[in-house]
Formats: structure tokens, C-alpha cells, sequence
């Protein structure tokens, strides 16, 4: 009797052991995650502030400080930021702000509206529902923050621009131009863009988003088409004049 009892402690203490060990490791790879989500969020906003300028080399050891995290979060949030463009990490060298040129910028902005402006078409062709449900939601938190008045208007806009357009793309229900969009659209750009745009700026290009939404709810490809190439390219000549 005293055996099974041992033998059966013995086997509790081992699963709870188990247990925990699992438990923790999952609790550790959460805290990196969230670490790394909140070094990337310093990082961006420091490089879109022009705390870093474009060719700045950036130390792992100032953004760990900066950021308030250790080094390896730093890395992964470097990373994902060189996936978005907005630095570069060069072998045994280490990570710079992304230097765009103007030719870089001009082909991205033109490719951009030929593709998302075939998306729009497609859009009004193929949507949904609930793709209208969400572009209409997306148009109207934008507006309300600009309505407002609210210093935090951009971020919203940023945030609310970059679901819509995905939101768009979602709606044309083309699996390979989505994929060619995916490439082009840069979010160190974008959200240089913005920063640019006065107030006057954003509740336009918020307008063209509300007629976007119209000329897809009509079903109209062509309509579709035009507005979101003429809001790109004004986009495009917005990041020209900074």
C-alpha cells in the first residue's frame, strides 16, 4: 500500500512538474511576444518622429534603453520594421533608417494606384456584405476622430486607413492581386504620408474613402477605379511637397 501511494505521489509531483514547466514557458514566450510588440511600437514612432532621420545606424543597445525591454525583443522588432521598410539590416553591420529616393517613391505610388485602383473595380464586382460593413466603419471612425477634434486624429486615421485599404483588397477576392498589393504598400511610407497631411488633407482623403464605398455599393467598377487612383496619386504628390 505504501508503495502504490509513493509510486502514485511520485507520479502527481512529475505531471505537476510537467505542468509547470509548460505553463512558464508559455508565460515567457507571451512576455517576449509583448515585448517585442512594444519595442516595435517605440521604435516606428521614434523613426516616424524624427527622433532617427533616414541613415541614422541604430544600436540595439539605445533602442533596448529607449524601449524600455531587453535586446532580443529589439531584434525581432527590428525585423518586422524591415519588413514595412522602414529600416534596413545589413549583414554584420547592423540596422539603419531606410533611406527612400524619389524614383523609389514615384515607382511605388504608380504602381500602387494601377493595383489598388484594379482591386477597387474589382471590389464593386465581387464585395460582400460584410466587406461594405467594415470599409463603412472604418470611414466613419476616421471621420468622428476628425469631427472631434482629437490630437490623436492621425493615429486614428493610420490605423483606420490601413484596415480599409486591406478591407478593399479583402473585397476584390483575388488571391494574386492581393498578394502583388501586399508587396507595395509600405507602412513607413504611408504613415510618413500622413503625417504630412493638414487637417484639411485627412477629411479628404477620408471623402474619397466615402466614395469609394458609394461607387462599390453601386457596383460600379469604373467609378471605383478612377477615385482610388486620383487618392493615391494625391498621396503621392502630398509625400512630394514635404
Amino acid at each position: 500500500m505504501e508503495l502504490w501511494v509513493c509510486k502514485t505521489v511520485r507520479i502527481i509531483v512529475y505531471i505537476l512538474a510537467s505542468w509547470y514547466s509548460r505553463t512558464e514557458k508559455v508565460l515567457k514566450v507571451e512576455d517576449m511576444a509583448n515585448a517585442a510588440d512594444q519595442a516595435y511600437e517605440k521604435i516606428g514612432q521614434l523613426i516616424l518622429k524624427g527622433h532617427f532621420t533616414p541613415g541614422d545606424r541604430l544600436s540595439e543597445e539605445e533602442l533596448s534603453r529607449l524601449s524600455g525591454v531587453s535586446r532580443t525583443p529589439v531584434r525581432d522588432a527590428l525585423k518586422r520594421l524591415e519588413a514595412e521598410y522602414f529600416v534596413v539590416i545589413r549583414p554584420n553591420q547592423g540596422a539603419e533608417v531606410a533611406i527612400w529616393n524619389a524614383r523609389d517613391i514615384e515607382d511605388l505610388f504608380q504602381m500602387r494606384a494601377l493595383l489598388e485602383g484594379l482591386a477597387a473595380a474589382r471590389a464593386a464586382e465581387r464585395h460582400t456584405s460584410e466587406n461594405i460593413d467594415i470599409l463603412e466603419g472604418c470611414v466613419e471612425k476616421i471621420g468622428h476622430a476628425l469631427d472631434q477634434n482629437k490630437t490623436s486624429a492621425t493615429d486614428v486615421f493610420l490605423k483606420e486607413n490601413k484596415k480599409f485599404h486591406l478591407a478593399l483588397v479583402d473585397a476584390a477576392a483575388s488571391p494574386r492581386l492581393s498578394a502583388s498589393i501586399a508587396n507595395l504598400i509600405a507602412p513607413a511610407v504611408v504613415a510618413r504620408t500622413a503625417r504630412t497631411f493638414s487637417k484639411t488633407d485627412l477629411h479628404r482623403s477620408n471623402d474619397h474613402h466615402r466614395e469609394l464605398v458609394e461607387a462599390i455599393k453601386e457596383g460600379d467598377g469604373e467609378l471605383a477605379e478612377v477615385i482610388m487612383q486620383t487618392h493615391i496619386r494625391i498621396a503621392a504628390r502630398s509625400y512630394r511637397l514635404e
